[in-house]
C-alpha cells in the first residue's frame, strides 16, 4: 500500500496495535474473571490483568492521541 502519508500511515499503526494490545489485555482479564479455580493465585493472576489492562488502555488512549495530533497538524496546520 502507498501513501502519501507515511508518518501517518506509522502513527495509525502504532494506534492500531496498541488498541489490539487492549483487547487481548482485556481478553486476559475476562478469561480469569471467568476461571472456575477460587484461590488466592487465581485472585493475584486477575488483578495482574487488571493492571495491565488498564496500562494497554492507557498505551491505547496515548497512540491515539498521537495519531489525532499527526491528523490536525497535517490537514490543519495545528
Amino acid at each position: 500500500m502507498s501513501s502519501d502519508h507515511p508518518e501517518l500511515d506509522d502513527l495509525q499503526a502504532a494506534y492500531k496495535n496498541a488498541v489490539e494490545s487492549w483487547i487481548s489485555a482485556i481478553r486476559r482479564e475476562e478469561a480469569l474473571a471467568s476461571a472456575a479455580d477460587h484461590s488466592v493465585a487465581e485472585l493475584d493472576q486477575w488483578e495482574k490483568a487488571h493492571f495491565d489492562e488498564e496500562d494497554a488502555r492507557t498505551r491505547a488512549k496515548a497512540a491515539k492521541a498521537d495519531y489525532e495530533a499527526g491528523l490536525r497538524a497535517e490537514f490543519f496546520g495545528f
